[in-house]
């Protein structure tokens, strides 16, 4: 038996809490009755509805019961060549240069920004008192 390809306008169309599918690598999943006993609340899912919702799931980082609870909420394989283009789980090379640059920057600001006030509290002392 072959797996139910899920078009985005059917994706499109489930997407309120009465019957609710969310797309997650690939293959969508009928999440209505778990909605109410989601631990995140309603409203994070509703807002990944009709568009990819993988970066987001995966950035919260679900543990494995999480997980294994999809397998009974597969609705089928999500359409290959339709409207929405789904992410790719790859990040390129110059996105990972972007991160490991910016992440390097905030480091060195981590210890300057501190250094800098302090720097500045002894020099406003030295000043008004004329002694540290």
């Amino acid at each position: 038996m072959s797996a139910k390809i899920v078009t985005f306008e059917e994706l499109k169309t489930n997407n309120h809490k009465d019957s609710l599918w969310i797309l997650l690598h690939e293959k969508v999943y009928n999440v209505t009755k778990f909605i109410d006993e989601h631990p995140g609340g309603d409203e994070v899912i509703l807002a990944e509805t009709s568009k990819d919702a993988t970066e987001a799931f995966e950035d919260v980082g679900h543990s494995d019961e999480a997980r294994a609870l999809l397998a009974d909420m597969l609705v089928g394989e999500f359409e290959k060549d339709g409207e929405l283009k789904v992410k790719s789980s790859t990040k390129s090379p110059s996105q990972s240069a972007a991160v490991s640059s910016a992440v390097e920057q905030g480091s060195n600001m981590m210890y300057f920004v501190p250094l800098g006030l302090l720097g500045a509290y002894f020099a406003w002392r030295y000043y008004t008192n004329g002694s540290v």
